[in-house]
């Protein structure tokens, strides 16, 4: 390699400014000379030279990102320490799009190390440690890139994460690694080197911003349709990994879950806002499809009444998507008798005018439901309070009763609004509602911001059953699985549980009244069948999660960064999950798929009251 002196005189000096960045701000050495990369990145999440310039940094260029919000270029030194705990790569930050480098460049970085976190520290999220405002200086070009480092089954600890330093508040950043321990410090170990994974499943399907997740642990938690999934708090499922891509947008696989990127996927490892750990890929695999089909539930016999929950993703009459929703209901449910709706945005969507009317939505999708083949619903609804109910600004998300005249009906009772409680009275010796369709508890502080519950009393062959819709307080604001914190901090569960302690007050008003009455609370609960929500929702056996009736591996509605997990659910009360006369069916329809028309799977329940 050329003299310092030489190269400088020989080769293309850039230089580029550093926008503004959420920084971890550290004491340091006072002063950092020529160090390696291995120095800088150290034996824990933080570098011991945070916040101090370093000169003639010497590597060879992996990968180069010219797009998005961090653009800049990885760095690697193919010479090595004999530390498993040191990374020996670092990702030069550039701000703009670098010029005049290319992946084989041997180069030397001058600049600033900083502890980047992405999303802002407020996320929680781990940092990665960069050189930004860099000058930087091209030695040689046409150098072979160091050798993928392989992640697999072997590699990656069976254990997720150590547990966070109190002392720290919880937070892993100065903890030593211990690669051959904990998951997230392996893959910490690697931060910004060249990596390769080969012939991986896809457990996350292509989503529109072209990344996948995929899984390095064939058996980790495995379902039959290919899928990863999160049964408790302690299977966060260490192998799973997402992709992205250097190349051109056009250029990425197009997968769904249970399909698999043949041979390698290789490119520098870094980690982002929204997924964490990231292989950004040079070179993708080849991918071969599973052939995985959407599934069709059982439909109902004369005597069963068919209920079903289905999160419609913020339908408003602009969407171009009624008719795939209308056919997911007919053919893919069998048309059930009652069908709560989630996310049904008012006649105009995100247009914040101050209408809170959604008659013109819900038509065209009975309209639709009608053209695919189905039966001509009837529905139930209450128009919140503008802007109160939280969700997509203008939008005014509702939830919706569908229900079939012709097999079950509504019982109306006058004097529900957007402000007015639902009560539970007696009427001939059996427990009614006071108003229905109608609100419970819509001023309780616990709905703020959010859905309230809708309830409704239907009928099906002489008997009463009591239907209650959710939306609950979204997990929006948690920390992620891969934070700095672990374990990671829940926060919106303190209002999740304040709603379903109202909303199983409000189910026990019910019992008490009419211990054998058949209620129904289901929707997007938001949380997982095993979490504490559900558990005080719960209660004492007022009601009971009947997606709890599947096996462990069939127990998801949602695929979030690779994981199927649960977040909508139907809860029945006593008289229904006694009779054992009930069936449950999570029907996978979208979460699996790159081409959904929801993030949310359809849940139906089966049963005779």
């Amino acid at each position: 390699m050329p003299s310092k002196k030489s190269a400088r005189l020989a080769a293309l000096t850039v230089a580029a400014v550093c926008s503004a960045a959420s920084t971890v701000v550290l004491t340091a050495p006072a002063h950092a000379d020529s160090v390696r990369i291995h120095d800088i990145q150290g034996s824990t999440r933080i570098s011991p030279y945070a916040g101090k310039q370093v000169t003639d940094v010497a590597g060879i260029v992996t990968g180069v990102r010219t797009y998005g919000s961090s653009r800049g270029f990885w760095i690697q030194d193919p010479q090595a320490d004999d530390s498993p705990l040191t990374s020996e790569a670092i990702f030069v930050y550039t701000n703009s799009t670098p010029k005049g480098v290319a992946v084989g460049d041997a180069v030397t970085v001058s600049g600033t190390v900083q502890e980047y976190v992405p999303g802002g520290a407020n996320t929680g999220n781990q940092s990665i440690t960069e050189i930004t405002k860099p000058t930087f200086t091209v030695v040689s070009s046409g150098n072979a890139v160091p050798a993928a480092k392989v992640i697999d089954a072997k590699s990656v600890p069976a254990v997720y994460s150590p547990q966070g330093d109190t002392a720290a508040g919880g937070s892993v950043n100065g903890l030593t690694l211990e690669p051959t321990k904990y998951a997230l410090d392996y893959y910490e170990s690697l931060e910004g080197e060249n990596v390769q994974v080969a012939d991986t499943r896809v457990v996350g399907a292509t989503d529109p911003y072209s990344e996948l997740w995929v899984t390095v642990k064939p058996w980790e938690h495995r379902n039959r349709r290919g899928g990863t999934v999160y049964g408790s708090y302690d299977s966060q499922n260490t192998g799973r990994i997402q992709i992205q891509s250097l190349g051109k947008t056009a250029d990425f696989p197009v997968a769904n879950v249970g399909d698999v990127l043949e041979g390698a996927t290789s490119g520098p490892l870094d980690y982002n806002q929204f997924g964490g750990y990231t292989l950004v890929a040079n070179r993708i695999g080849t991918l071969k499809s599973s052939g995985l089909q959407r599934e069709t539930t059982q439909k109902q016999s004369r005597g069963e009444l068919a209920v079903a929950t289905y999160n419609v993703e913020n339908l408003d009459p602009s969407d171009a998507t009624f008719a795939e929703h209308a056919s997911a209901i007919v053919n893919n449910l069998q048309s059930p008798d009652i069908v709560s709706l989630e996310e049904i945005q008012d006649n105009n969507g995100a247009t914040n005018d101050g209408t809170t009317a959604a008659d013109q939505t819900v038509q065209k999708l009975i309209d639709a439901i009608v053209a695919a083949g189905g039966p001509t619903y009837d529905w139930r609804s209450i128009d919140p309070v503008d802007k109160a109910d939280g969700g997509e600004p203008g939008g005014n998300i509702r939830q919706v009763f569908l229900f079939n005249p012709q097999r079950v009906s509504f019982t109306d009772r006058a004097g529900g609004d957007a402000t007015t409680a639902a009560g539970v009275t007696k009427v001939g010796g059996k427990a009614a509602l006071t108003v229905s369709p109608g609100r419970i508890d819509p001023a309780n502080a616990a709905f703020a911001n959010s859905r309230k519950p809708l309830a409704g009393e239907f009928v099906f062959r002489g008997k009463t059953v009591f239907v209650i819709a959710n939306h609950l307080n979204s997990k929006g604001g948690d920390q992620g699985l891969t934070a700095q914190f672990q374990p990671p901090a829940r926060s919106s569960e303190v209002q999740r549980h304040a709603q379903v302690t109202a909303l199983h007050a409000f189910v026990k008003d019910i019992l008490d009244t009419q211990k054998n009455a058949d209620v129904i609370a289901l929707g997007d609960i938001n949380d997982f069948e095993f979490s504490d929500t559900v558990k005080i929702l719960e209660g004492d056996g007022a009601l009971w999660s009947a997606i709890k009736s599947l096996p462990k591996s069939e127990r998801y509605s949602y695929v979030y960064q690779g994981n199927a997990q649960t977040l909508d659910q139907i809860l029945i009360s006593p008289s229904i999950r006694r009779s054992c006369d009930f069936e449950y069916d999570s029907v996978h329809v979208n979460a699996e798929f790159n081409d959904q028309i929801s993030d949310h799977d359809p849940q139906v329940l089966r049963f005779r009251p």
